[in-house]
């Protein structure tokens, strides 16, 4: 994410709140600016690549609908040193405070961190 203004910022936050993404004709209402400033905004969006516009019809009239892209996955972070994170292939009903897997495992991620010299 590159340098964001405050409103930039708020409407990020906005099309984030809503998984299905929201209208660009609601998002420049709920910042309270004007369509014209509204597109402004979402093009330094679109340019920073925070965000992805879909065309979108409402009752005959052309908007787009905005969503938030998502980046990829980092794989490293299912990792604790050479050991996968068990829940990827568990089919236990836990409670993630009891399990005694991914207690194992955290306890690995935390041996395999302090041996990582800074």
């Amino acid at each position: 994410m590159t340098d964001m203004t405050d409103i930039e910022i708020r409407a990020l936050k906005a099309i984030k709140a809503n998984p299905e993404g929201i209208l660009q004709s609601e998002l420049w209402k709920e910042l309270d600016v004007d369509s014209r400033k509204c597109s402004r905004i979402v093009k330094k969006l679109l340019d920073s690549e925070d965000v992805e516009r879909i065309e979108y019809r409402q009752d005959g009239i052309k908007t787009y609908r905005l969503i938030v892209r998502k980046g990829p996955v980092d794989p490293a972070l299912l990792m604790a040193g050479d050991e996968l994170i068990p829940c990827i292939a568990c089919e236990l009903e836990c409670v993630v405070e009891e399990c005694p897997y991914i207690l194992d495992w955290m306890y690995q991620l935390a041996i395999s961190e302090a041996g990582e010299p800074e």
